[in-house]
């Protein structure tokens, strides 16, 4: 890990519980928006990961949430939108231009950044905007930046502060059987990465997409392989077909510890499926407790599988080359 991680991006996961817990308590002022009902999460890469997860968590309440991963606000905002736009540079292009937008919109706005270009947009146009430090990259930032939002939406997100605390205690747990501290056997992120030989195809359930995203997105950028992830239950009615080939696709079905009994009975199908044809898949359950728990022990599960992925390959996980090219052509 020394040798390859030449940003040592795994100490900054073995902290990730603290750095969320200091988001979390921090001083950053709270906002009270009123008569909120629809939330437009903007952001891009790790950023957009952040409205991923609020959109799942926010899946069962009144607020409506949707994800903005481009230019384009959604024709539905109004005097009862939130915009949230966030940028960890400050500097994305397309997130930019989202809250550039806003300004010909009713509708209320708060930008959450490490400065750039999006502070100075928000100063000189009065924008609500909090600064976040970038900690190490904005995928590595991504704990600092959904606990800031936590600490300064309170008053507007429907989510209990017991599940949000319970989700911090989550994050310790998980943190002494992942972290550097236990390069052993009994690492699940580092058997998880063990075992992810071909190209992962990730079967999620309904509520648990922004873990799969999340998945997908650190194997992309820190082990720099391909990965596809496809709902369970749309995959039923086509992909699955595909499997009717040969084919270098590793499954790995991610499950959550209470799944609707539909998708548990779907889940046992597909194993038997898999089983009959011979074709070796893995599977990662959630823990039990309320969907922020779950979703967010599962990211940082991942994630650090991601890191022990490119170390066991021989790759840096810091650099993301391919990314820096695209942005010095736009």
């Amino acid at each position: 890990m020394e040798k390859y991680d030449s940003r040592k991006m795994y100490k900054i996961y073995d902290d990730w519980p603290n750095l969320a817990k200091k988001a979390y308590d921090s001083d950053l002022e709270s906002v009270n928006f009123k008569n909120i009902d629809h939330i437009v999460f903007a952001g891009m890469g790790g950023s957009g990961t952040i409205g991923d997860l609020f959109e799942s968590i926010l899946s069962k309440t009144n607020i409506h949430v949707t994800l903005v991963k481009g230019y384009l606000l959604p024709k539905t905002v109004d005097e009862n939108t939130l915009v949230v736009t966030t940028s960890v540079s400050g500097n994305t292009t397309e997130t930019l231009t989202v809250l550039e937008s806003t300004l010909k919109l009713n509708c209320q706005v708060i930008a959450f950044c490490g400065g750039g270009k999006m502070k100075q947009y928000c100063i000189d146009n009065d924008v609500d905007f909090r600064i976040i430090a970038s900690v190490h990259s904005p995928r590595a930032s991504f704990v600092t930046y959904v606990y800031s939002i936590l600490n300064v939406l309170h008053n507007i997100l429907p989510i209990n502060e017991n599940d949000i605390l319970y989700s911090l205690d989550s994050l310790f747990d998980v943190g002494k059987k992942i972290s550097s501290k236990n390069l052993t056997c009994t690492n699940p992120s580092i058997n998880l990465a063990e075992k992810i030989t071909g190209i992962p195809l990730i079967y999620y359930p309904y509520g648990l997409q922004s873990a799969a995203i999340r998945l997908k997105s650190a194997l992309q950028e820190n082990a720099k392989m391909h990965v596809i992830i496809e709902d369970v239950i749309e995959s039923c009615h086509n992909g699955i077909v595909a499997w009717e080939n040969d084919s270098a696709v590793q499954p790995i079905l991610l499950q959550g510890f209470d799944d609707y009994v539909k998708t548990k009975e779907r889940f046992l199908i597909i194993e038997k499926f898999f089983d009959d044809r011979q074709i070796d898949f893995l599977s990662v359950s959630s823990i039990a407790g309320n969907i922020l728990s779950k979703i967010i022990s599962l990211i940082y599960l991942f994630d650090y599988a991601s890191i022990y992925r490119a170390i066991l390959s021989k790759t840096d996980p810091s650099p993301v080359k391919s990314i820096d090219y695209i942005k010095s052509k736009i």
